[in-house]
């Protein structure tokens, strides 16, 4: 069975960091996109970065450009994303997500796009405080 285990939220004050983990199994890691998505209380859910498991390239929501690193372990399975900067609009469930890209994967303008995914863990809470 396909899993993912996201864990890593918490409290944290503007301008403070977190880092989150993504466990994955039951999948080959190697030719799959795994991404995170957030959603804030009242709004609709929202691709953040994603990665591409068989060639490392990213792709980064305009809004945590600059503040946001996701990176990958292939031989753990396991996808992080490094929050730096945060902002109290940052305070969100996050979610990751995953599905199978192949070598290529789809397009990079659309690889932050809630129906490109098959997959989905369970959420991890990040609040920031202001």
């Amino acid at each position: 069975d396909v899993q993912l285990q996201a864990s890593g939220g918490g409290l944290v004050q503007t301008g403070g960091s977190l880092r989150l983990s993504c466990a994955v199994s039951g999948f080959t890691f190697d030719d799959h996109g795994i991404a995170w998505f957030r959603q804030a209380p009242g709004k609709e859910r929202e691709g953040v970065s994603c990665v591409s498991g068989s060639d490392g390239s990213t792709v980064y929501a305009d809004s945590v450009k600059g503040r946001f690193t996701i990176s990958s372990d292939n031989a753990k399975n396991t996808v992080y994303l490094q929050m730096n900067s945060l902002k109290p609009e940052d305070t969100a469930v996050y979610y990751c997500a995953a599905a199978k890209w192949g070598a290529l994967g789809p397009h990079p303008l659309v690889r932050l796009r809630l129906r490109e995914y098959d997959y989905w863990g369970q959420g991890t809470l990040v609040t920031v405080s202001s």
